[in-house]
């Protein structure tokens, strides 16, 4: 095997490993995400995005923080195909 078969088998396998961290830190960040969106209780504060009567800045923030999972998710998935892609292309 060459070495640009080895640079390539070697950013697939860096590549996977980004996925999989990911997907592994995907509930985590649910987790958290949610902990912030609901009522404030006596061992967090959060934002208590279901109230209607909240203020402008609030519902935007509850909005921000809504779609940080996607954005999470999306940005590795996009890291990931990068290394591959880029370790394929420029190498």
């Amino acid at each position: 095997m060459n070495n640009k078969g080895q640079v390539v088998f070697f950013s697939f396998m860096v590549g996977l490993t980004i996925l999989i961290l990911g997907l592994a830190l995907a509930p985590a960040v649910k987790q958290s995400t949610d902990l912030a969106r609901n009522a404030s209780t006596d061992s967090s504060i959060g934002l208590d995005c279901d109230n209607e009567s909240i203020s402008n800045f609030d519902k935007a923030n509850c909005i921000a923080t809504d779609i940080l999972l996607p954005y999470f998710i999306g940005f590795l998935l996009l890291l990931a195909g990068a290394v591959v892609l880029g370790r394929i292309l420029f190498d």
